[in-house]
């Protein structure tokens, strides 16, 4: 059951007012002053001149129309911030608000806390609703097919069980609620979900009789007030006009700082030799014998018990049969082409072994090689047979036309699968060819093999996200609000605006309710060597296991490398163990979510994460008392996004480089202190921010707290004499 207030799906869709009503800023101010509504309903509430100011702010972009960057830090309560003006001003407007995340737990937040929170206070009603992309929904209808074909392997087989399992539970059909631990559990999954154009509402008996998931959530968002998407769905819905969100002309994004690389990862593609195989073993082939198997076989079967006139039929048959023996040429010629990519990529190589996965970017450079002429050949003799695949089953399905004059049970349901096969296979095709053949500059192309489980993919992401950002929503929306407690590097907004091309938007920074001076100590250990060189590991794990110590735990380390990580984990366990203190980490078979309540609610705990850690931990109180960070998180330089993106600058170092490593940096410092009341010390065990030119931006950044340099011997004291205090 969702939030009392979210009854959306027998409402009607809103209706715009005949003219905008402005809010009364003063109005929805007084909510959150001393003495408002919120004091009143919430004996707890704090008054937050900086909430209040970042309101304000808002309704004003609502009012005027216009863009606003909003940097509000943690404590200022930034969600109600937005959502009072966007709530107001979409009920008296009849004008919906889109309102994106970047993570799936700050919905649930939104939707299940702060939301139900402001529905108490407000003097009316107002309807909300999640959206997720298409793919997150299970579709009946592709379901039902897979239960009357019966699985093909055991992993169908248990996707299907599980699914099965799980339908009488679900309210709405979200993939999302399923465990599925696995890629190819993930893949089958996609292809049981509502994500293909072969779904044509039109002829889909579910969506009639009202049992389609994805249309009934879609429903359900026509008729909110608020609606809450993720980033991702944002541009992919513009990109492929596929129109998943509702029309809208209002929108906040949270986790602003995001946005990029969100937008990056939805419109990337990616194909492998698995995929690839499995989209050609959907449509099925003609053995030697004569046997078809896949889609073709099932529309064989449809057609004869449709008992079709006899030129009808050997029409159908003689289609089958080309485009089975097309399915097999192209499933030989794949075989060839991936064999020819592999070599290719051992040539990159050089003969450099490594655990971690090789990345070459698919550069103009590396195109005149000899080796990439033999897979350009060798995608033409795959591309030829694929071509003729796509087209055949884009005619086949014109010719089911015909079916449904006589009578064939669900030839609709029959002919979208069709389609939508055609589709998919046909993208990915378009996606490969002009990825071997065609390069566009606007995209970054990479191989990545992996040397754990031989895995060989072809990706590819766009150059610039801002251009799609500023067209598609700073000109065509009336007013976006970006918001996130990490905007700006130094002083300034310029590096997001740069990225998104966020330039004629207005800027406000509202600063931090907390008093970090008396908080928080930074601690700069001035005495290890640099990371990467001799004895930096060493002083590591010497350093975090004696501030561990004296720290009783209640400390979270953040390594910027799983590899790091483990090394210390592996030094540090034993011995703090012996002290009483538990160590846990991330990577050993326990969910994040598992590993943050373990450590909110034991004793003496110290947890090490990597990237995910840096961001969304919220451990308030004493159980975090230490943040650990072993090395600035700069980007990997050989990472194909980073690195081409990197080219386009003159200073790539000081421009891109050092601006997105100081966001993370604040990110992970942002995870220490989440209340008034907290107190905490930061330990940088990373000295370039003492000896590198860059240092000081990083330290210029942070929100004042009380700074010191010191030895790795004097950290212990110096903690424990901090946390007594």
């Amino acid at each position: 059951g969702g939030p009392l207030f979210a009854t959306a799906e027998q409402a009607r869709p809103l209706q715009p007012a005949a003219e905008r009503t402005g809010l009364d800023v003063d109005e929805l101010a007084a909510l959150l002053e001393e003495g408002g509504a919120f004091e009143a309903h919430f004996p707890g509430h704090e008054h937050r001149p900086q909430q209040v100011a970042m309101l304000r702010g808002v309704a004003r972009a609502f009012n005027q129309g216009g863009h606003l960057l909003v940097e509000a830090p943690t404590g200022v309560g930034k969600s109600l911030a937005y959502l009072i003006p966007a709530v107001y001003w979409a009920v008296q407007n009849g004008e919906r608000v889109i309102a994106s995340t970047n993570t799936i737990n700050l919905q649930e937040q939104l939707y299940r806390k702060d939301l139900p929170d402001l529905a108490s206070v407000l003097p009316f009603e107002f309807r909300a609703a999640v959206l997720k992309g298409r793919s997150h929904y299970l579709c009946p209808a592709r379901l039902q097919a897979l239960r009357r074909r019966g699985a093909n392997s055991p992993d169908e087989a248990r996707v299907l069980a599980k699914v099965l399992v799980w339908l009488p539970e679900t309210a709405n059909g979200d993939g999302d609620e399923l465990f599925l631990p696995n890629l190819v559990e993930r893949a089958l999954w996609r292809q049981l979900s509502a994500d293909h154009e072969g779904c044509d509402p039109e002829r889909c008996r579910r969506f009639r009789e009202g049992t389609c998931y994805f249309y009934n959530a879609r429903r359900a968002a026509e008729s909110a007030h608020l609606v809450i998407v993720n980033h991702a769905l944002l541009l992919a819905d513009v990109a492929v006009q596929n129109r998943a969100l509702p029309e809208y002309k209002y929108l906040i994004v949270d986790e602003a700082h995001h946005l990029e690389a969100a937008t990056t990862n939805g419109l990337s593609f990616e194909a492998d030799r698995t995929s690839m195989r499995r989209l050609l073993s959907e449509v099925g082939k003609v053995g030697p014998s004569g046997r078809v198997t896949g889609l073709l076989a099932e529309v064989i079967g449809r057609c004869q018990k449709a008992h079709l006139p006899r030129d009808v039929m050997e029409q159908v048959e003689l289609f089958i049969g080309k485009i089975g023996l097309a399915a097999g040429r192209a499933t030989r010629e794949l075989g060839l082409f991936f064999d020819r990519l592999e070599e290719f990529v051992e040539e990159q190589k050089e003969g450099r072994r490594s655990q971690y996965s090789f990345r070459p970017r698919i550069t103009s450079g590396l195109r005149v090689q000899p080796a990439w002429e033999t897979v350009e050949i060798a995608w033409d003799e795959t591309n030829a047979p694929l071509t003729a695949i796509v087209d055949g089953l884009e005619r086949l399905a014109g010719g089911l036309d015909d079916l449904t004059d006589f009578d064939a049970p669900d030839a609709d349901e029959l002919q979208a699968q069709v389609l939508g096969l055609a589709r998919r296979l046909g993208e990915a095709r378009g996606q490969v060819s002009q990825m071997i053949t065609q390069p566009s500059q606007s995209l970054i192309y990479w191989l990545e093999s992996n040397p754990h489980n031989d895995h060989l993919g072809l990706h590819a992401a766009p150059l610039h996200v801002g251009p799609l950002v500023e067209e598609h929503l700073f000109h065509k929306k009336e007013a976006v609000v970006l918001t996130s407690a990490t905007l700006r590097t130094g002083s300034t907004f310029d590096f997001l605006r740069e990225r998104l091309n966020a330039w004629d938007a207005d800027e406000l920074a509202v600063g931090s309710p907390f008093d970090y001076e008396n908080s928080t100590l930074v601690y700069l250990v001035n005495d290890v060597p640099e990371p990467g060189q001799p004895g930096y590991q060493r002083a590591v794990e010497q350093g975090m296991a004696a501030l561990f110590r004296a720290t009783q735990g209640r400390a979270l380390a953040l390594f910027t490398s799983y590899s790091q990580l483990r090394a210390t984990l592996r030094a540090i366990r034993a011995p703090l163990a012996q002290a009483g203190v538990t160590v846990q980490a991330q990577g050993e078979g326990i969910s994040r979510a598992r590993l943050l309540e373990d450590f909110r609610t034991g004793e003496r705990r110290v947890l090490l994460g990597t990237r995910s850690f840096w961001e969304g931990v919220d451990v308030p109180g004493e159980s975090l008392s230490c943040l650990a960070i072993a090395r600035l998180p700069f980007s990997v330089p050989s990472d194909p996004i980073f690195a081409a993106r990197a080219e386009t600058f003159e200073q790539p170092f000081f421009e891109y480089a050092v601006p997105g490593t100081i966001l993370r940096f604040l990110q992970g410092f942002g995870r220490l202190i989440r209340t008034r009341t907290d107190r905490g010390i930061v330990a940088v065990f990373d000295k370039r921010l003492l000896t590198k030119s860059y240092g000081h931006l990083f330290i210029d950044s942070l929100p004042d707290p009380t700074v010191r340099r010191g030895s790795l011997a004097l950290l212990p004291r110096a903690a424990a004499e901090w946390l007594s205090d």
